[in-house]
């Protein structure tokens, strides 16, 4: 099952086979703004029924500041408009068949996965590039130390895991480190302050376990609401 964002103003009439998929829709009106708002998902369907240009546009923009791949929505009238100005991954018609949908939806999801960097980890919005020892979220550079850069990469190779203060103090910092496990809270405390406000409650704490990396969009960001912050 992909996350899948929709833009458009017309939402339940842009692809109607869409509602028949085992997918999580989530919907926004076609306009910048939205790209803000929305939350981190797996591919981006763009209305571009009726006003070309406009689609384009967003279509542009989400390309450069959104990771996931693009799938225009358009009809047999606006199929000759399309070209590689549009920077989309893919198109399908409004009137395509679920298994159509399905398909282009999957193909796409494949192929972006394909295409990730040697030595990038990616955990929803959050992007870390071992070679470099740098890591982004939304495209923000996130100012880490060696250890908070190690205590998040460990947390998002592992999305939505439940990990002790003690078995991260042994994956991160070692067996051979004589510190206690307040070591580890301070550095959750740390990360959490450099993510920000807005996106601070990815690290989950668990009570009484220990800490987990929430992914935006996702069935443990649902649940988010029932740890302990």
């Amino acid at each position: 099952m992909a996350q899948v964002l929709l833009l458009s103003d017309a939402p339940e009439d842009t692809l109607p086979s869409l509602e028949l998929l085992n997918h999580r829709i989530r919907s926004f009106p076609a306009e910048a703004s939205s790209i803000v708002r929305a939350p981190n998902v797996d591919i981006t369907l763009i209305d571009a029924r009726t006003n070309l240009a406009h689609a384009r546009s967003l279509c542009q923009l989400v390309k450069s500041s959104m990771l996931s791949p693009v799938i225009v929505v358009v009809s047999e009238t606006g199929l000759p408009t399309l070209n590689e100005n549009w920077q989309a991954d893919d198109f399908v018609l409004t009137e395509a068949s679920p298994g159509e949908v399905d398909a282009r939806i999957r193909m796409a999801s494949v192929e972006a996965e394909d295409e990730a960097p040697a030595g990038e980890i990616r955990a929803g919005a959050i992007v870390i590039d071992e070679t470099t020892y740098m890591a982004t979220i939304h495209g923000k550079l996130l100012n880490l130390t060696y250890k908070e850069f190690e205590l998040l990469k460990h947390l998002a190779l592992h999305p939505g895991q439940v990990f002790t203060r003690d078995r991260l103090l042994h994956d991160v910092w070692g067996y051979d480190y004589f510190g206690g496990t307040r070591t580890v809270d301070v550095h959750i405390r740390r990360l959490r302050s450099k993510l920000g406000p807005e996106h601070e409650s990815l690290i989950g704490t668990v009570r009484n376990v220990g800490y987990r990396l929430l992914v935006e969009g996702s069935a443990h960001q649902e649940a988010a609401d029932d740890d302990a912050a």
